[in-house]
């Protein structure tokens, strides 16, 4: 669950604990008090929507991946994406990020019951999404480990090659690791809290 994706696996972790395994998220806003910038930053403080609803979502979305830094999408795969997000699409999918700050603050409470193995992936350069997000889930949740790879928001492709590598070792018998271990009385985690570089 990279990306928005983040905050919906950690609740469906919380509200449904044998339904996962172990998860794999990160590069999404999960810190309460929010830390975020950028064009998420204004979305989420306008006071409607009328000015997303306003602009063609194409536009925003071929915005965004302006800030891929290395993966070049294929022109079908690009395509997709931005009619995806045509006309109010985007707007209209915006209110999912534009509920962080009543959604994050219920998540923050809920993250140390999660006993799910989490393997958390961000870019250390994110400057929209932050890396204060990512370690703000390790620092709270019981099982987790945290990598930050070099690169911007879009850690998943622009580091596709250690992205999918952490997450295929995670998958394999990482999160066992994490969900093994017998916490010591009085520890605040199983996991070191160094992250992966």
């Amino acid at each position: 669950g990279p990306d928005v994706g983040t905050g919906a696996t950690l609740f469906a972790a919380a509200l449904a604990p044998a339904a996962l395994t172990s998860a794999v998220v990160g590069s999404g806003a999960t810190a309460y008090p929010l830390e975020v910038t950028g064009a998420l930053k204004d979305m989420i403080e306008a006071p409607d929507l009328e000015g997303l609803r306003a602009l063609d979502g194409r536009d925003v979305v071929a915005n965004a991946l302006t800030q891929l830094e290395f993966y070049e999408p294929s022109e079908t795969a690009r395509e997709d994406y931005l009619d995806s997000y045509a006309g109010t699409r985007f707007a209209e999918s915006a209110r999912y990020v534009r509920s962080y700050p009543t959604d994050l603050a219920v998540l923050r409470d809920r993250l140390p019951e999660i006993r799910t193995p989490v393997q958390i992936i961000a870019g250390r350069r994110d400057q929209l999404v932050p890396p204060a997000n990512a370690e703000f889930l390790h620092q709270r949740l019981p099982n987790s480990k945290l990598a930050l790879l070099d690169t911007g928001h879009f850690a998943w492709e622009d580091g596709a090659d250690e992205w999918g590598s952490i997450a295929l070792d995670w998958i394999q018998s990482g999160y066992r690791l994490a969900g093994s271990a017998a916490r010591p009385a009085g520890a605040d985690s199983i996991n070191s809290r160094e992250p992966v570089r």
